[in-house]
């Protein structure tokens, strides 16, 4: 059975590069424009895996990882944050929201796959 990822990110062509990457190694990826766009996505397909971006418009990476650890069918969903980020007290916060893992950007597309591949196999 092909495992789902939503991939969440205002940026079209990281939405891509992530579905590129991620297709071509068999998994199924949902894409989102931001957070309030992955929980009206999530709605109509069960996910494995979140990744999401940390800045994006309406609702930001950190409010879309308390709604999905608020819902009981994704509390304990692996959600990783691909960012460009790398200050330790916003990677401190998304510990803190439920976040399971931190890439930060860019990243190659085989630390993305491994990363992946531990969390959902």
């Amino acid at each position: 059975m092909t495992k789902n990822i939503l991939s969440v990110d205002d940026s079209a062509s990281i939405r891509q590069m992530v579905s590129f990457t991620l297709e071509k190694e068999g998994y199924g990826v949902i894409e989102a424009s931001d957070g309030n766009d992955a929980l009206a996505r999530i709605q109509t397909k069960m996910i494995d895996l979140v990744i999401t971006d940390l800045h994006m418009p309406n609702m930001d990476g950190i409010g879309l990882i308390k709604a999905l650890r608020a819902d009981s069918q994704y509390r304990f969903t692996p959600i990783v944050m691909l960012t460009t980020e790398s200050n330790s007290s916003k990677k401190d916060e998304g510990r803190r929201a439920g976040a399971t893992g931190w890439i930060v950007k860019p990243f190659k597309p085989e630390q993305l796959v491994a990363v992946v591949k531990k969390l959902i196999g």
